[in-house]
């Protein structure tokens, strides 16, 4: 009876055993298992998510199959047991195992949105409005509103964000972008006028950042910008008419179609530094905090004019016939090269 009983135990030890072996077995296939996503594919995991949801997830979205025995497997592994809530990217994931070490890292997917120096707020609406997984709240809302939204005094937005690429995860809500863009860019207008050179001819950090944005219009070349600054701040400060293009261009609004006629030079729009004294009454597009800077610290020059060079910088001179002449080589050098182009 002993014997039977012992030839019992041992068989229902190798059984136990080979049922382990079995389930060890079947685990570490399940860990090896290759995943199904596609490229911009995203898992989405929600704070509190048991092994169990987690598993019933991976299904639901195609991503794994026969994920049952999921929990059981971060239960064989438990430095697999600590995923954090978040979305997550599955590219170059591969297989559970690969999934499984992914989410316990907690490297959320991350996107981005660039905003380009010397854009108007116009084209980084649309900017934003085209960007991939970003929760569009402001679609219907008016630019004053979003001013209002983000706390900014004026009700025109255009200057008050900082060019830059912003990362953001998939889901995020486009104001937080925008406001991100906002602080920053007060951190560089209040840290240009604290820095800002003496006597200048400009009222309050509003009038830096305004100019500043002309700067960043008028320059195609970086190092330029403050010797183009020390232009307008020796026209500002002589009481001269800015007579700038792109102030005109920015009045115009979508009648501008790429050519500037005398008549538009004469029409008396609010921001037509041809026609208005000083500056215009905002900033025309969003400038660099390197525009920023140039204006709070420009160059000391005796220049009042600047023209094109040919070459994508500028001529700069003293006085209105050192300009004409700069002007009349521009324009050989133009006709010239249309010339060449036919």
């Amino acid at each position: 009876m002993l014997k039977k009983l012992f030839i019992l135990f041992m068989l229902l030890v190798v059984i136990a055993i080979g049922g382990g072996i079995y389930a060890y077995q079947q685990l570490e296939a399940l860990a090896h298992q290759k995943i199904t996503t596609t490229p911009e594919q995203f898992l989405i995991v929600e704070r509190g998510t048991s092994s169990q949801k987690l598993a019933q997830l991976l299904e639901e979205q195609g991503i794994a199959k026969n994920t049952k025995f999921l929990p059981y497997l971060i239960r064989l592994h438990p430095e697999f047991s600590n995923f954090k809530a978040g979305v997550y990217s599955l590219d170059g994931v591969e297989t559970i195992e690969g999934l499984l070490q992914h989410l316990n890292e907690g490297k959320e997917v991350q996107l981005n949105v660039q905003f380009i120096e010397g854009k108007d707020f116009k084209n980084w609406r649309e900017q934003l409005s085209n960007a991939k997984y970003l929760n569009q709240t402001l679609a219907d809302k008016s630019e004053s509103e979003i001013a209002e939204l983000l706390g900014i005094p004026h009700q025109k937005l255009e200057g008050w964000f900082a060019p830059d690429t912003y990362s953001y995860v998939p889901h995020s809500d486009d104001i937080e972008v925008l406001k991100r863009a906002y602080q920053k860019q007060q951190q560089n207008l209040d840290e240009a006028w604290q820095n800002r050179a003496e006597n200048l001819p400009l009222a309050n950090p509003y009038e830096m950042l305004i100019l500043a944005s002309i700067v960043e219009k008028e320059t195609g070349i970086a190092s330029e910008r403050p010797q183009v600054a020390s232009v307008f701040i020796n026209r500002l400060r002589e009481k001269w008419k800015l007579q700038t293009d792109p102030t005109v261009i920015y009045g115009m609004g979508d009648r501008y179609n790429g050519n500037i006629r005398k008549k538009d030079l004469l029409e008396p729009t609010p921001y037509n530094t041809y026609v208005i004294d000083g500056l215009p009454p905002t900033p025309i597009a969003m400038p660099s905090k390197a525009a920023i800077q140039a204006v709070s610290q420009p160059d000391t020059t005796p220049y009042f004019y600047f023209v094109a060079d040919g070459t994508g910088g500028h001529k700069f001179s003293k006085t209105n016939a050192e300009h004409e002449r700069a002007v009349r080589n521009w324009i050989q050098i133009e006709r010239q090269r249309k010339a060449e182009k036919k």
